[in-house]
């Protein structure tokens, strides 16, 4: 089972199983159709997050409201989690 590297760590420098487990410690779920692509439920908003090949793709809906970034993958987990966590 992978490990996750340190949160400071570039997102390019995780495998795609440490990616995969740290989407799921965040509690997303990945789509039965497209393995790319995770759905993300929080209290206040809903998230889609698309494994792109240059990017990591986020698009929030609140009360109606669509919001999409996209982060490099040459980012930390660190500061690409916490602007997720930020929502829309």
């Amino acid at each position: 089972m992978a490990q996750l590297p340190s949160l400071k760590t570039p997102l390019n420098q995780h495998s795609l199983e440490a990616l995969e487990l740290w989407l799921k410690q965040l509690g997303a779920t990945r789509s039965k159709s497209d393995p790319c692509l995770w759905h993300w439920i929080m209290p206040d908003w809903v998230a889609e997050i698309q494994m792109d090949y240059e990017n990591l793709r986020i698009r929030w809906e609140k009360d109606g409201s669509k919001c999409e970034c996209s982060f490099s993958y040459r980012l930390s987990r660190e500061d690409v989690q916490s602007a997720i966590y930020e929502g829309p």
